[in-house]
């Protein structure tokens, strides 16, 4: 088996010297023996663990403990339990699967709510009575308007009130953020929508403005799951390769 140092390693996976180091503290790879004089020797074990920690960590989905389940397949991978580390990326996987799911069927929850005929102002709710209604805080409904994802009109007594236009705007909102899709995405999709009724939701909620300083995940989050799905797939060979290598 070839033997590495460190700035070899950093060299051959594009890294900075620093982050070799990084990786080894968190426990990302194999702790490397050291020489006589102390330096660290790396093996082909480690370089194929590097390749497969900047696979696995290129796309950071957070939600529902997904990030934490791919960094705890990294670590158990880096102790050589190739098995366990295939069953954690085959349970990441079919996670990943099932919230990209949920982002679709959310759009199609939006599209109905969007068809369908909003009533003449049958409703009529204060805060407190349209979170309720709605089943979300009222801390949650304030920090959207804070957020411009809503602009209520008040009574003359300076209360907000909740018509039927408004209640199903946040129907859609709360679809949405269930499905994880972020606040930005969201303002980003109702904007459109505003000026044209007739958008791709879909289009309008995966494609971040040129505009949007910093973009997350959840700002592209069809698309996002998408690459997930796709490098949990180039993990589990990966992984199998090295089961067979080492």
């Amino acid at each position: 088996m070839n033997i590495y140092k460190t700035a070899e390693v950093a060299r051959i996976i594009g890294i900075h010297p620093n982050t070799v180091r990084l990786y080894e503290e968190l426990g990302l790879i194999p702790k490397p023996e050291r020489q006589v004089n102390g330096y660290r020797v790396f093996t082909d074990f480690h370089i194929e663990q590097f390749r497969l920690a900047r696979i696995a960590f290129q796309i950071e989905v957070l939600q529902n403990g997904l990030r934490k389940k791919i960094v705890e397949m990294v670590k158990i991978s880096a102790t050589g339990d190739f098995d366990k580390a295939l069953n954690l990326t085959n349970e990441y996987l079919l996670q990943v699967q099932q919230e990209r799911n949920n982002a679709e069927e959310a759009i199609e929850i939006v599209k109905q709510l969007l068809s369908s005929k909003p009533q003449k102002d049958i409703l009529s709710l204060k805060r407190k009575e349209a979170s309720e209604y709605l089943k979300i805080s009222t801390d949650t409904l304030r920090n959207w308007e804070m957020n411009g994802l809503l602009s209520v009109k008040r009574k003359e007594n300076g209360y907000r009130m909740y018509r039927d236009e408004d209640i199903r705007r946040l129907k859609i909102i709360r679809s949405l953020r269930c499905a994880n899709y972020s606040l930005e995405a969201i303002l980003r999709m109702l904007n459109e929508l505003s000026s044209n009724p007739n958008i791709n939701i879909k289009e309008a909620l995966n494609t971040p403005k040129k505009n949007e300083n910093i973009i997350s995940v959840c700002d592209k989050l069809i698309s996002s799951l998408k690459e997930a799905e796709s490098n949990a797939k180039i993990v589990i060979s990966r992984l199998q390769y090295m089961k067979t290598k080492f």
